[in-house]
């Protein structure tokens, strides 16, 4: 069976039944550096990330979309720490995903909100999936300068990058170097569900 078969077939191996787009979502590393992904699909995963819940309905999530070949997304991509920067150019899409925090109406000043980072969390959950169903696969990322890419896009004060997500249709993932190839086919896992249930009454 060959790698790019292998990386295709990603199902994890869950303990309940799920539906299968959740079962089927992964983040792989190995996009194909050569596709373009339909406007129309694109459209919807943002329409996805929309209409995901948000605390008070505030909708503090901003999103900053750039397709493979513009500025923008070499922006991105210098922006980005670390091996990210070795396969995140193969991407179609590369996302910020910003929260807009509350500004004190007396002081002017951005005030830290733990829900406006909550909902821009769900509104990427939403997206996700969403792509996942539109035949697309997504990686969240969090090692990026925030501050150069505030700089960069002339963000507001109250505006934060909170993560960076890759957006693109799958390659073959022996194009990418060992170590990276390594990760793209390690089994998948999860912690238990009962490590994770602090009270189960």
């Amino acid at each position: 069976m060959s790698l790019i078969t292998d990386t295709h077939n990603r199902r994890a191996d869950t303990d309940a039944a799920l539906i299968p787009i959740l079962a089927e979502r992964w983040s792989p590393r190995g996009y194909d550096a050569t596709a373009v992904v339909d406007e129309a699909a694109l459209t919807t995963v943002l329409e996805a990330a929309r209409w995901s819940p948000s605390a008070s309905n505030v909708q503090p999530t901003r999103f900053i979309v750039a397709r493979r070949g513009s500025k923008s997304f070499d922006t991105i991509h210098d922006s980005l720490m670390g091996f990210n920067q070795t396969w995140a150019d193969s991407a179609s899409v590369l996302i910020a995903n910003v929260a807009e925090l509350p500004v004190d109406s007396e002081t002017g000043v951005a005030q830290e909100s733990p829900w406006s980072r909550y909902d821009v969390g769900q509104a990427v959950a939403h997206l996700s999936i969403q792509a996942q169903h539109e035949g697309l696969h997504t990686h969240q990322l969090g090692g990026f300068d925030g501050v150069a890419l505030a700089e960069a896009f002339g963000l507001a004060a109250n505006q934060v990058v909170v993560t960076v997500t890759t957006l693109g249709v799958l390659g073959d993932a022996s194009a990418l170097s060992p170590a990276l190839l390594e990760r793209e086919i390690a089994p998948r896992i999860r912690k238990p569900l009962t490590e994770l249930l602090l009270v189960n009454d």
